[in-house]
């Protein structure tokens, strides 16, 4: 099964848009595209870099613009948790691409981003984890064509339940 468009996957930090966007694109054999990755190739640092050189705000603007410019073609794209403030962002996304939202209770988000205590979350510093959750979950689920839970499941068992409802989507 190969999309004609893309699949872009949307999420908390920490939800596995990477870990599973990679191995979606190995199993579909298309080509992956990490928006991360862009951002910090083009602006030469991290996403933590990025904010305390910075401010949130920067880094949202700069994902717009990355996002906008890039092309989209059929492949898997692991958007940044932020893609979601942007309505220009996410028309785009939602006009040329099936929309996943990797979702994850907040308990998983935390822990997960405890493990990678240097990831830039682009969001003000007087905003707690839960703050951001509240504030983003309604944006995730206004654009997600699909949903799928990710807690409780390995990362290949994820990609084969995200294949299965890609399929009955698309047909």
């Amino acid at each position: 099964m190969l999309p004609a468009q893309a699949i872009s996957l949307i999420g908390f930090p920490g939800s596995g848009k990477s870990t599973v966007g990679v191995l979606l694109a190995k199993r579909l054999g298309t080509g992956f595209v990490d928006t991360d990755i862009l951002i910090q190739n083009r602006e030469q640092a991290t996403l933590a870099q990025i904010i305390a050189r910075h401010d949130h705000l920067y880094l949202r603007a700069i994902e717009e613009q990355v996002l906008l410019d890039m092309p989209i073609a059929p492949s898997v794209i692991s958007t940044g948790g932020s893609v979601v403030y942007s309505d220009k962002i996410m028309a785009r996304l939602a006009s040329q691409s099936t929309v996943v939202f990797l979702s994850a209770r907040l308990e998983t988000v935390d822990y997960r981003i405890s493990l990678a205590p240097d990831r830039g979350i682009a969001s003000s510093s007087e905003q707690t984890l839960a703050d951001i959750y509240s504030e983003r979950s309604p944006l995730y689920e206004r654009w997600a064509e699909i949903t799928l839970p990710v807690d409780d499941a390995a990362p290949e068992t994820l990609v084969t339940q995200l294949i299965e409802l890609l399929d009955a989507y698309t047909t």
